[in-house]
């Protein structure tokens, strides 16, 4: 009998949930997803848990083995309290993530249904190791870049959460000025950066329009993103010795050259010759992949 795992991620602007096969397929039909954002509460988040759960489950095929549930979440998180501290939704620090997705799940389907939380960046680099583009890495890193930035480490096939689960919380990291990555590379951190050297446009779509059009400032906006993103990178590299990186989410994708940009600029600030080899990829599992990452932390 196929077993399935329901998979949950949690991120700053959605939640979504799937069931998904011991294969890493989503089952047809199974997945949906609700709002979050920074106004979200306890309340919200309870209530968005609870119908994205009986979504997935009423997909379910006749007979299926849901052998538990994964949860991939942005973080913070406390993983042995199954709690979040989300910088993204500052109303929503303390929620039970992983007791409200236990209790939904079980209210449904009659028994107790074993629940593990993960920070969603080591759900993707699970995901990524397991059937992405990182199968063949030793030590790999995956981030997402797009409303945060956020990734996880995997060694040798194995997801490394770290003493809480935030192993891999790339975004938080200082760069120049003291601002964080996530302040300088993410998709709104660009687009307001792009908009104080006077580009008029809003979002990271309008400067990938506008950077593909030509516009100096909407380019500039997509470099120094990718440099900033390359040169933490290249930090990570040499601390942890990694043989690759996986990036994913939607502002990785803001111009066709991003990911060859991030790699020029690890390759020229890597201290060493073991960190200069690290190779940059794009995910291979597109925007499946934090629900497969989920699924896989009960499920592999």
């Amino acid at each position: 009998m196929t077993r399935y795992a329901l998979a949950v991620d949690v991120g700053g602007t959605k939640m979504e949930a799937a069931l998904v096969s011991e294969d890493g397929a989503l089952v047809d039909g199974s997945r949906s997803r609700q709002a979050t954002g920074r106004e979200a509460t306890i309340d919200s988040l309870t209530a968005a848990v609870r119908a994205i759960v009986a979504h997935a489950l009423a997909a379910a095929p006749v007979g299926a083995d849901i052998v538990g549930a994964g949860v991939g979440s942005a973080g913070p998180i406390d993983r042995a309290a199954g709690a979040i501290m989300p910088v993204n939704m500052p109303l929503a620090r303390g929620f039970g993530l992983a007791d409200a997705v236990r209790t939904a799940a079980s209210d449904i389907l009659g028994r107790e249904v074993p629940t593990t939380l993960g920070h969603d960046g080591g759900a993707l680099a699970l995901a990524e190791s397991w059937l992405g583009a990182t199968q063949e890495a030793g030590a790999s890193l995956s981030i997402v870049v797009s409303t945060g930035v956020g990734g996880g480490f995997v060694a040798n096939g194995a997801y490394i959460p770290g003493a809480t689960g935030n192993a891999g919380h790339l975004g938080q990291v200082r760069r120049e000025g003291g601002l964080t990555l996530e302040e300088i590379a993410s998709g709104p951190a660009s687009a307001a950066w792009a908009q104080q050297q006077g580009w008029t446009g809003a979002t990271g779509e309008d400067l990938a329009k506008d950077a593909a059009a030509g516009d100096e400032i909407a380019r500039a906006a997509i470099e120094r993103s990718a440099k900033a993103v390359g040169e933490a990178l290249a930090d990570a590299a040499t601390l942890v010795d990694l043989d690759m990186v996986a990036i994913g989410g939607g502002f990785s994708r803001v111009s066709a050259d991003y990911i060859d940009l991030v790699q020029q600029a690890l390759t020229a600030s890597a201290a060493h010759e073991y960190s200069r080899r690290a190779r940059v990829v794009r995910s291979g599992l597109g925007d499946e992949g934090p629900l497969i990452g989920a699924a896989a932390l009960v499920i592999r």
